[in-house]
């Protein structure tokens, strides 16, 4: 079992985890802490913390783990919940729909497409995941990863071409009719560590 996804697809939920100080907070509530532990190693008022804690805690990014009787108060030990955070990345979009392959070079090509159908996995699946984690059962996925040293942009061409026969073709021999749906992304993008001139 994976430890978890914490999906944040609600505006005001992402507005919350926002700010610099309740990024902080999140990164060092990895190991449970009070408001006072936080207060101390950040160096700034509890009262502020504990406002900031509310407002996670609040939007379910932060849990309780424990509470403690100190000098006739009760200490609140939180921690952020397991797992990683994964916001929506289509939130900015009026239109959730998953971009649908159309063969067209000017989108198969294009940086815009690739951002969009990306958005729309990360999207889906940080919710089927979710939703997975609930019923206690694994969602089934794989990931194929390659590099691959191009020539020149022309050869980005053929190989979009012929990888794209081959895929319809293995796709084809596994399509069962009655089968569980998948949906296969296979993209590429010039590597980050390298100057990569526009063109290509």
């Amino acid at each position: 079992m994976t430890a978890g996804i914490n999906y944040v697809d609600e505006p005001e939920r992402v507005a919350v985890a926002l700010s610099p100080l309740r990024r902080q907070l999140l990164v060092r509530l990895r190991v449970p802490a009070s408001a006072t532990q936080l207060a101390t190693s950040l160096r700034i008022p509890r009262q502020r913390v504990n406002y900031h804690l509310r407002a996670l805690e609040a939007v379910g990014l932060i849990e309780l783990v424990e509470e403690r009787q100190r000098r006739g108060c009760t200490e609140r030990i939180m921690r952020a919940k397991p797992g990683a955070i994964v916001v929506n990345p289509t939130l900015m979009h009026t239109d959730e729909t998953t971009p649908e392959p159309d063969g067209a070079l000017a989108d198969q090509h294009a940086a815009e497409h690739l951002v969009g159908v990306a958005a729309a996995a990360v999207r889906d699946v940080a919710r089927m995941q979710v939703r997975a984690d609930e019923h206690g059962k694994r969602l089934l996925t794989f990931t194929i990863e390659a590099d691959v040293r191009f020539a020149d942009p022309a050869a980005v061409h053929r190989f979009t071409e012929e990888l794209t026969e081959l895929i319809a073709r293995t796709a084809a021999t596994y399509d069962t009719e009655g089968g569980r749906a998948y949906r296969m992304v296979a993209a590429g993008y010039p590597a980050p560590t390298a100057e990569v001139p526009a063109d290509q």
